[in-house]
């Protein structure tokens, strides 16, 4: 009974019908995108058996990203906010289906790669702080942690189940098909938003008389978002530890745990794929746990808290351990980190107010990330001189101490 009680306070988001056709186009999204990430990860390793060329690849998704990433914010917070998310779902889908048809008639380089990881970081520039801002224009206040823990199941039923079919599907059909899959997502996502653009619209500034006057109103208003940040500690105090564990632990992630599987563990791309779902299991565990709650608590303490236990895990793939021990640890980091996530999410929708909240999660975003692309290069760097089991549990323990010393802040456990 308490179970049944809890997955249906998990669920009331879903009263709101705009918010059902949300979620359920980019969770097929996020499937897709996790399946073309392990894909194009098999692909660059075969293709150059290079860590750096690896890093170099996500660096051009990330950079270009980072330079858009406030210029998006104003966009969200100034335009209809489904409309900016159509047009990016639409974006990212012919930008994948060029790949794919490139990929299919054997054209594809190294250097197609970087453009089309380029263009799409830019228009994932936009909809990175509209998938937050919108949250609270279709659901009610009270559903709204319902909400985040729903997107973010969302995010890691994609985690789960992506690296898995796209493991599979490139085994069976070529990391082609892996592609197309997920440019078929994008554009099935963008299908069911078209009916969520005859909702009311929120209440948008007024249209400036010139091109002048817009021109300064948008610096205006990208002023006064990077303001609020400034003068609020417990905002730029966590976009920079953000900042600093997008270095030190999702860079060891996302660049050496292919060479790890292959080179420590002597595996193929079956536990690569078998790994990357291991942690978003213990995310989903999390948001099932925090889900049901109609308000978070302690978040400063869950959220430090979280990247402590975050690090310490991702450090033990840095020891001669069994792979059961192993993706343990994966499901532990996964739960911490969605804590984390949750708590931070819920911390900005209450705080901030609605008609900035696009902006500020931009400067979150654009903060949190602005060192993203130096530790991806800095881990792929790594990983061919020092190996990556050294990598590993260097980013673990320094992610673990850092996280801990701002832990004692003040500050931060009473927000």
């Amino acid at each position: 009974m308490v179970t049944t009680l809890t997955q249906l306070k998990l669920l009331r988001a879903f009263e709101s019908r705009p918010f059902a056709l949300l979620w359920s186009g980019q969770m097929l999204s996020r499937i897709g995108d996790f399946v073309y990430e392990v894909a194009l990860a098999w692909w660059v390793l075969e293709k150059t058996g290079s860590a750096t060329e690896m890093a170099k690849v996500l660096i051009f998704s990330f950079a270009p990203m980072l330079v858009f990433l406030l210029i998006g914010g104003v966009t969200v917070d100034r335009y209809p906010r489904i409309l900016v998310m159509l047009i990016s779902d639409i974006g990212r889908g012919v930008i994948v289906t060029v790949v794919t048809i490139m990929a299919i008639t054997g054209q594809l380089e190294v250097w197609h790669i970087y453009i089309a990881s380029l263009l799409f970081g830019i228009v994932d520039a936009f909809f990175q702080p509209v998938s937050m801002a919108i949250v609270p224009d279709i659901v009610p206040e009270p559903n709204l942690t319902s909400a985040n823990s729903l997107n973010s199941l969302a995010t890691q039923l994609g985690r789960i189940l992506g690296p898995a079919i796209g493991a599979a599907a490139v085994g069976w059909a070529g990391t082609s098909f892996a592609f197309g899959l997920n440019a078929l997502t994008f554009f099935v996502a963008a299908v069911l938003l078209f009916p969520l653009l005859k909702l009311p619209k929120r209440n948008l500034p007024e249209e400036p008389a010139s091109a002048q006057e817009d021109h300064a109103s948008f610096w205006t208003q990208l002023q006064e978002g990077l303001r609020f940040v400034v003068h609020t500690p417990w905002l730029w105090l966590t976009i920079i530890l953000f900042a600093i564990i997008n270095v030190t632990l999702v860079g060891p992630y996302s660049v050496a745990m292919p060479f790890l599987v292959r080179e420590n563990l002597h595996q193929d791309i079956r536990v690569l794929g078998l790994l990357y779902s291991f942690f978003p299991m213990g995310y989903v565990l999390s948001g099932l746990w925090l889900g049901g709650k109609r308000a978070i608590q302690n978040r400063g303490r869950l959220i430090y808290g979280g990247i402590m236990i975050a690090g310490v895990m991702l450090g033990l793939f840095g020891l001669p351990l069994s792979l059961v021990i192993l993706c343990a640890a994966a499901v532990i980091n996964g739960a911490a980190l969605e804590a984390a996530n949750l708590a931070w999410t819920n911390a900005l929708q209450e705080f901030v107010p609605s008609e900035k909240l696009g902006r500020v999660a931009s400067v979150d975003s654009f903060g949190s990330f602005a060192l993203f692309p130096i530790g991806l290069a800095v881990a792929g760097w790594a990983t061919d001189l020092i190996g990556p089991a050294t990598v590993f549990l260097i980013g673990g323990g320094a992610t673990a101490i850092l996280s801990l010393l701002l832990l004692w802040l003040y500050r931060i456990q009473k927000f």
